[in-house]
This record gives C-alpha cells, structure tokens and sequence, in this order.
C-alpha cells in the first residue's frame, strides 16, 4: 500500500523580544519600522491564530520554537565580560545597534531556517535538512547553531531524516534557506520538482541568495538533476525590495504563483519548468494589474499556497492584501478563473508584516509521511489544546510593548529567559538554550 504524505507547516512561534531595530538592509518594511514600538505579546497571538486558522482548513500545523534572546554567547565572543546584568548594561553603553542584532527575534521566519527535500525526492529516501548561515545580515547569521539544533532536537531519528551542516563560506555561500526555493508536484508523495531561486546583487541591493549555495544544498539533499532548476531573480524585483523570492512568487503542488517580474528570464525559465514538471499550471500576476510596488507593500506573494484536503488550493494572505484595491481585485479575478486556486484567507499578521514578513515567511514547509510524522517528536505538532496552552504561556511571559530603550534594560533579559525556561518545560526540552548551559 502506497504510504500517505502530508505537507506540515512549521511556523515560528514568535519570541519575546520582538521589536522594531530595522536590521535587515534591503527589507523596506523593517527600515521604515525601524525605532517604533512593537507588541510582542500580540504578535505572538497573531501568530498562533494564523497556525489556529490553518489547522481550521484541515491541514496539519507545527512550530518550531524561539531562539533564546538576548544571546548573551554572541556578546560574550565579542569581548563583554561580567555577569549576564552587566554584559547587557555594557553592550547597551558601548555598542546598542549590536546589543539590538542580538535581541533580534527574527528567527520566528522559519522560511529561512533551512531548506528541506522530501524523501519521495532524494536518492537515499530520507528527509533531508540544511538550516540556512543567512550570511548576508548578522543579526541572522547568529540563528543557524540554535535552529540546526531544533531541527535534530524535532527531526532525531536518523533512519527517516539526514541533517547536514550550515554551508561555510559566508557570503560566498550565502543561503536563505526556504524562501528561495520551491517544490512542484502532482501531489506530495510524488517525485517533485526543485525550484531554486538565487540572486545576482543589483544596483541598490545585493543578493542574499548565492547560486552556489543553492547548487550545495541540491547536491547534500540527493537530489536528481533532471528535477532540479536554477533560475536568476530577477534584479528589478531585488531592487524593487524583493530580498527573498518569496516576496515575489511561491509554488506549491502544481502551481506556481507569481508576478511577472519575478525571473531575470521568465520566457526560458517558464519553459523549463514547463518541460520538467508538464502538470504545471503558471499564475501570474502582469506588471500591469500590479506593479511589484504593490506587491511587496501588500505581500501578495508572500501567501501561503495551501492544498487543502479536498484537493483545491487556498491562497492565506495578510490584511494587507485586502487592503490593497489593485491586489484584491487581482485576488479576486485568480479565484474566478479556472485554476486550482479557488478560495482566500485574510490574517491579521501586522506585527510581523511590520517587521518585513508576511504569512510565507512565518512557516517552513515540511513534506512527511505518516511513518516519518510519527517519528518526529509529537511536541511540535499542534492541535487545539496545544495551541491554547502557547496562548496562555504568551499571555503570561510577554510584555505588550518593546521600544528600542527597553533592549538595554536587562529586567527585558530576565523576563525572555524566564519565558524561555517556562517553554522548554512545557515542552521537555530539557537545558535547551545556550543560557541554559
């Protein structure tokens, strides 16, 4: 009997110290946020509604955890000394924009913890995980031990699932993991075809995304080269603010969704996906019915593309989608036409979108059989009760405002650690966190 396979959202849960620094050079968003308050509190429930909301079309849904913040080993490395209070009081007298890299909740985009192959596609028939080194911003590059850690802490047992390690290299090898790749399928147990999408720096932002870490990772996952593509973004999207192709398309199952100007050569690379994966249907959104000014202001195609259990699609959007008169008309008419996409989700994820991430960027996508699921750790995979008790764990440990003065108080430290410690407990993580250690 053929073995069922389902595809799991992983969503970061996001941290306690999310806030608005303004961090990540190329993202419009989080420049033009950068020094207000933000609201951790109700951007973790927003999270977790958008996960709720989900699980509510039938889908399963995981999480994967905070990183532990402020991290205190990355200050320690650059030469503060003294207890965790002082450490925090000197990189806040000495050194606030690097004290603000390492308050960074920025690990909640899980798009770019990794990137994962299914087995159905890999020549070992394992699933296989890279996390990403995000090179191109520090404040990122301090995430991979920490995530290459939850990975194997969730995905342990070796006789289903192969780890590999962060690509060296820096920005030479620069990898942003998921949001730069996609998989097309007839279904999710099937052999798919690998969309990875790399950047050439252009004239007002550089590329994150390196072809050769991209051609790393398809080599480390096993995969086929005949069901393997490369293809260059385009560089007007990327100085248009579209730093991770998923600001600008996303594929999943047969389609691929995406705007005009995504690709440096749309005309050939259409036509390769075409002949690698002839189930294809391409949805595109013309320059004209929306410029990529509107589509990176509303993250039209930061979407999540879900296949729901009946076979149609649903398009989850943020708020700000529907916002948007030319988007939603756009939105409207792809669900009017014959294709798979026939149904549409607002979600309220202001705190994120703020910050530069939309609903794609919240989740890594995880393609499992029911035998691989079972042998994940069940922690992580949510159901309604679970989902209460983060809601509740939220609503105790985090603070409703964060303003860039509070990073150099370290009672914020104290109250993220002691929200971290409660999580591991709750969860059985055990001395999980480098604070921890």
């Amino acid at each position: 009997m053929d073995m069922e396979f389902h595809e799991y959202n992983f969503d970061g849960l996001i941290g306690p110290t999310h806030n608005y620094a303004g961090l990540s050079f190329g993202n419009i968003a989080s420049a033009s946020n950068a020094g207000a308050a933000s609201n951790p509190k109700e951007a973790a429930l927003q999270g977790l509604a958008k996960m709720r909301a989900a699980m509510g079309l039938g889908l399963k849904q995981g999480f994967l955890p905070p990183q532990d913040r402020p991290h205190l080993k990355t200050l320690r490395a650059l030469g503060f000394t003294g207890t965790d209070k002082q450490i925090i009081e000197k990189a806040g007298a000495a050194e606030p924009q690097l004290l603000a890299n390492c308050y960074a909740a920025s690990s909640m985009w899980t798009a770019n913890a990794g990137t994962v192959a299914p087995s159905p596609d890999t020549t070992d028939g394992k699933a296989h995980f890279t996390p990403a080194n995000l090179a191109a911003n520090f404040h990122r590059s301090i995430e991979s031990d920490t995530t290459a850690r939850t990975l194997k802490h969730i995905f342990a047992d070796e006789k289903y699932f192969a780890h590999h390690e962060v690509l060296p290299g820096g920005i030479h090898f620069g990898d942003e993991g998921a949001a730069n790749h996609g998989r097309l399928c007839e279904n999710h147990g099937e052999t798919g075809v690998h969309l990875f999408v790399y950047g050439v720096d252009g004239e007002r932002f550089p590329a994150r995304q390196k072809r050769r870490a991209s051609e790393a990772v398809a080599r480390n996952h096993c995969l086929d080269p005949v069901k393997t593509i490369f293809i260059e973004q385009s560089k007007t999207a990327l100085d248009a603010g579209a730093f991770h192709n998923d600001v600008v398309g996303v594929a999943n199952g047969s389609v691929l969704f995406l705007h005009e100007q995504s690709f440096a050569d749309p005309k050939a690379t259409y036509a390769e996906i075409r002949n690698k994966a002839p189930f294809v249907e391409i949805v595109e959104a013309p320059a004209g019915k929306v410029s990529l000014e509107d589509c990176i202001k509303s993250y039209l195609f930061n979407s999540q593309l879900l296949t729901l259990p009946g076979g149609e699609m649903a398009l989850l959007l943020p708020a700000e989608s529907e916002g948007n008169p030319r988007v939603k008309a756009f939105v409207d008419e792809t669900l009017s036409k014959n294709n798979p996409i026939n149904r549409v989700i607002y979600k309220n994820v202001r705190e994120s979108m703020r910050n530069g991430g939309g609903p794609a960027c919240l989740r890594l996508r995880v393609v499992l059989s029911e035998e691989e699921a079972r042998a994940a750790n069940a922690q992580f995979m949510l159901d309604d009760e679970k989902i209460s008790a983060l809601e509740a764990w939220v609503s105790e440990f985090y603070r409703d405002c964060v303003t860039p003065d509070d990073l150099r108080d370290p009672g914020l430290m104290d109250e993220s650690f002691a929200a971290m410690q409660a999580l591991t407990d709750l969860l059985g993580m055990g001395a999980f966190y480098d604070f921890q250690r």
